[in-house]
Protein backbone atom coordinates (compact mmCIF):
# COMPACT_ATOMS: atom_id res chain seq x y z
CA UNK A 1 0.00 0.00 0.00
CA UNK A 2 2.39 2.78 0.95
CA UNK A 3 4.62 1.37 -2.18
CA UNK A 4 1.35 2.86 -4.55
CA UNK A 5 1.51 5.66 -2.45
CA UNK A 6 5.31 6.34 -3.54
CA UNK A 7 4.47 5.92 -6.62
CA UNK A 8 1.77 8.57 -6.99
CA UNK A 9 3.78 11.14 -5.09
CA UNK A 10 6.65 10.61 -7.72
CA UNK A 11 3.88 10.73 -10.40
CA UNK A 12 2.88 13.94 -8.65
CA UNK A 13 6.66 15.14 -8.23
CA UNK A 14 7.75 14.29 -12.08
CA UNK A 15 4.27 16.64 -12.90
CA UNK A 16 5.67 19.60 -11.19
CA UNK A 17 8.71 18.92 -12.46
CA UNK A 18 7.50 18.63 -15.79
CA UNK A 19 5.19 21.97 -16.02
CA UNK A 20 8.36 23.86 -14.09
CA UNK A 21 10.21 22.98 -16.95
CA UNK A 22 7.50 24.07 -19.45
CA UNK A 23 7.32 27.38 -17.55
CA UNK A 24 10.67 28.18 -17.53
CA UNK A 25 10.34 27.83 -21.11
CA UNK A 26 7.70 30.10 -21.52
CA UNK A 27 9.57 32.61 -19.46
CA UNK A 28 12.66 32.33 -21.74
CA UNK A 29 10.35 32.86 -24.90
CA UNK A 30 8.65 35.74 -22.94
CA UNK A 31 12.21 37.47 -22.08
CA UNK A 32 13.15 37.07 -25.73
CA UNK A 33 10.13 38.65 -27.22
CA UNK A 34 10.35 41.18 -24.63
CA UNK A 35 13.50 42.26 -25.77
CA UNK A 36 12.61 41.98 -29.16
CA UNK A 37 9.70 44.42 -28.76
CA UNK A 38 12.30 46.80 -26.52
CA UNK A 39 14.18 46.99 -29.76
CA UNK A 40 11.49 47.65 -31.99
CA UNK A 41 10.48 50.35 -29.98
CA UNK A 42 13.84 52.00 -29.48
CA UNK A 43 14.11 51.81 -33.35
CA UNK A 44 10.72 53.33 -33.69
CA UNK A 45 11.55 56.15 -31.42
CA UNK A 46 14.78 56.74 -33.56
CA UNK A 47 12.54 56.78 -36.99
CA UNK A 48 9.77 59.20 -35.07
CA UNK A 49 13.50 61.98 -33.72
CA UNK A 50 14.63 61.71 -37.53
CA UNK A 51 10.55 62.25 -38.67
CA UNK A 52 10.29 65.25 -36.44
CA UNK A 53 13.67 66.39 -37.63
CA UNK A 54 13.62 66.16 -41.09
CA UNK A 55 10.17 67.78 -40.75
CA UNK A 56 11.33 70.84 -39.30
CA UNK A 57 13.93 71.20 -41.97
CA UNK A 58 10.84 71.04 -44.52
CA UNK A 59 8.89 73.17 -42.70
CA UNK A 60 11.96 76.12 -42.66
CA UNK A 61 12.54 75.19 -46.24
CA UNK A 62 9.07 76.02 -47.04
CA UNK A 63 8.98 79.43 -45.46
CA UNK A 64 12.10 80.31 -47.05
CA UNK A 65 10.66 79.66 -50.38
CA UNK A 66 7.32 81.82 -49.43
CA UNK A 67 9.76 84.34 -48.10
CA UNK A 68 11.78 84.27 -51.91
CA UNK A 69 8.34 84.12 -53.78
CA UNK A 70 6.63 87.03 -52.17
CA UNK A 71 10.25 89.16 -52.18
CA UNK A 72 10.11 88.31 -55.74
CA UNK A 73 6.30 89.03 -56.29
CA UNK A 74 6.81 92.63 -54.30
CA UNK A 75 9.74 93.19 -57.29
CA UNK A 76 7.18 92.38 -59.37
CA UNK A 77 4.31 94.60 -58.37
CA UNK A 78 6.92 97.17 -58.39
CA UNK A 79 7.22 97.11 -62.05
Amino acid sequence: MSFEVFEKLEAKVQQAIDTITLLQMEIEELKEKNHSLSQEVHNAAGNHEALVRENQHLKEEQHAWQDRLRALLGKMEEV
